[in-house]
């Protein structure tokens, strides 16, 4: 089978010749130019055989476009150093900024993506990282997630509009992604799906909705390849068919959360993961990583999973362990 055959088959909860796979991580230096990202994930591609890429921008680009500043760390094992939040107050939240894909920390990623899929040919699919409109609030705040909870719990009125308007810019930036050449969009909630943040019964009132908007927005269209992300322990995981997506990925390694199995069979979506970020991938061995990767895929007969990472791999993930992904599906 070729790769969107083999995604494909996957999606529809059937077993393909092998599961596909892939796995992302940021590279902190070449995060800040289109043409750094699209050189150093291209090399990625074409070195590790991914069946597709996840894009991985800088985390903090959303907020960036909303008015948060950052600057590069010069570290390659770091991230971009916060300088001001582009939040800082709640009368803050009303003067949000109209924002849409041209804007310039938008339009330099539909660049990059863009850049990708022309290089790596129609044959090995691409897809954008878009943050949930709570997750890129909780940025412009100064990353701080139980402080964006306490801010909507406290004042839905105000935070609510806001994730809103941050919705309809996710809207217009996956749009132009996917016009760019990006087969689908990467839809990332981060720890907000956790029960330690929200109950399922806030995240389904509070959340869901401008979730569900900018999921609208890009998945009616071309995107064909669209991912559900949901990070950290305990998952309100009954909730991921909610967003309307075929393919759920999570950390099966985190406390309270399902297998691939159990995941898939519970939300009738095709199951990513398996293959611990921070762990395996970074502090293990080729052989653990084989190991791993096999036992996650046990018990699945190799129907509807796709072989990743529960998350963004660490930076200091040793090339021969990356390596070793391919090794776990290989026939």
């Amino acid at each position: 089978m070729d790769a969107i055959t083999r995604i494909k088959t996957a999606m529809r909860l059937e077993k393909p010749d092998r599961p596909p796979f892939t796995w992302w991580g940021h590279t902190y230096l070449e995060e800040w130019e289109p043409e750094t990202l699209a050189k150093v994930t291209i090399s990625r591609a074409q070195r590790y055989g991914w069946d597709f890429v996840k894009l991985q921008p800088r985390a903090s680009v959303f907020a960036e476009a909303f008015g948060s500043e950052y600057r590069p760390s010069g570290n390659h094992k770091q991230a971009p150093v916060l300088v001001k939040a582009g939040v800082q107050s709640l009368d803050d939240w009303a003067k949000l900024a109209e924002v849409d894909a041209s804007h310039a920390d938008f339009s330099d990623q539909v660049e990059a993506i863009g850049l990708v899929a022309g290089a790596l040919g129609p044959g090995v699919p691409v897809v954008q990282t878009v943050f949930s409109p709570l997750t890129v609030a909780g940025h412009l705040i100064g990353s701080d997630a139980e402080g964006i909870v306490r801010q909507l719990l406290d004042h839905p009125d105000i935070v609510g509009p806001a994730l809103d308007k941050i919705a309809r810019a996710l809207i217009s930036f996956s749009v132009a992604s996917v016009e760019a050449g990006g087969a689908g969009i990467f839809f990332a909630v981060s720890g907000y799906a956790s029960r330690d943040l929200l109950s399922r019964e806030d995240y389904q009132r509070l959340v869901l909705p401008s979730d569900k908007a900018v999921v609208a927005g890009f998945a009616s269209g071309a995107a064909w390849l669209n991912i559900l992300h949901l990070c950290g322990p305990r998952l309100n995981f009954d909730l991921a068919p909610a967003f309307g997506l075929p393919v759920v990925s999570w950390s099966v390694h985190e406390d309270g959360n399902p297998s691939l199995a159990e995941g898939r069979d519970a939300s009738g979506l095709a199951a990513m993961g398996g293959l611990g970020q921070k762990t395996t991938l970074a502090a293990g061995t080729p052989e653990d990583v084989l190991a791993e990767g096999r036992s996650a895929l046990a018990g699945t007969g190799g129907r509807g999973v796709i072989l990743a990472p529960g998350c963004s791999v660490a930076v200091w993930a040793p090339p021969e362990n990356l390596g070793a992904v391919a090794g776990v599906v290989a026939t």
